[in-house]
């Protein structure tokens, strides 16, 4: 298996995000995708750490390192619920940031200061109407506050990447209203495949109403990329109402 990482070689970029994560001795933080142990080092001179690390010829390095537990595998198949930790600290592997922000959500955390390749932050926090506002914007705002705090120039990694990144604060907070999440997902989803359709072809298209439904139901006629978050959570009790 090809592995895509690019990792941090800029120590005060790595110091900043120990800085905002506002570490005590208290804390045990969760690192994916450690690596070369750049930030792993800095973290374990203040708290404990979780590293996860797929690649192999990283292992014995980071057991090394004092104040870590290493873990040889495949985040996406950690079973996090076995993992005791409250704040998050990782230079996320870009090619999983997607699942990896999804399954991290599900866990309830107190803080994470993430580094993502610049234009998956830019959609984490895009609001409606923006270019980059999408499913992934909606999701992250269901479950919890989230901002850029900073965007780090390619050259700070090793290989450089060909897009520069951001460190976004991830705060979990939850649900952030009460809808059927299954429904949410399934209608957020269906959506976004259709983002500068109107809501009602969306819907249709993908079989979530029938076209009889529509004078039924809220903001038919608006676009999707004009739906707020909560507008969707309206719009998925309605269809509930109806079925």
């Amino acid at each position: 298996m090809k592995l895509s990482q690019h990792f941090l070689v800029d120590e005060k970029v790595a110091e900043r995000q120990i800085e905002y994560a506002n570490l005590c001795e208290d804390d045990i933080v969760l690192e994916i995708g450690a690596g070369n142990g750049i930030l792993t080092k800095k973290i374990a001179r203040i708290a404990k750490v979780i590293a996860i690390e797929i690649d192999r010829k990283f292992i014995e390095r980071l057991k090394k390192i004092r104040n870590v537990e290493v873990i040889h595998g495949d985040a996406l198949k950690v079973d996090f619920n076995k993992l005791e930790f409250n704040k998050v600290i990782s230079n996320i592997p870009y090619h999983i940031s997607s699942p990896l922000t999804f399954k991290l959500l599900e866990k309830n955390f107190d803080l994470g200061i993430l580094m993502y390749q610049k234009e998956f932050a830019e959609r984490m926090v895009a609001k409606p109407g923006s270019k980059e506002y999408s499913r992934l914007s909606v999701m992250v705002y269901y479950r919890a506050d989230c901002e850029i705090l900073e965007y780090v120039p390619k050259e700070a990694f090793c290989p450089k990447p060909k897009v520069d990144s951001c460190i976004v604060k991830i705060v979990p907070i939850g649900k952030r209203f009460d809808v059927d999440e299954v429904l949410f997902e399934r209608v957020t989803r269906a959506l976004f495949s259709h983002r500068r359709k109107k809501i009602k072809n969306a819907l249709v298209m993908e079989e979530i109403i029938e076209k009889e439904e529509m004078d039924k139901l809220p903001f038919m006629d608006k676009r999707v990329e004009q739906l707020s978050p909560e507008e969707i959570a309206e719009l998925c009790d309605k269809i509930k109402a109806i079925k």
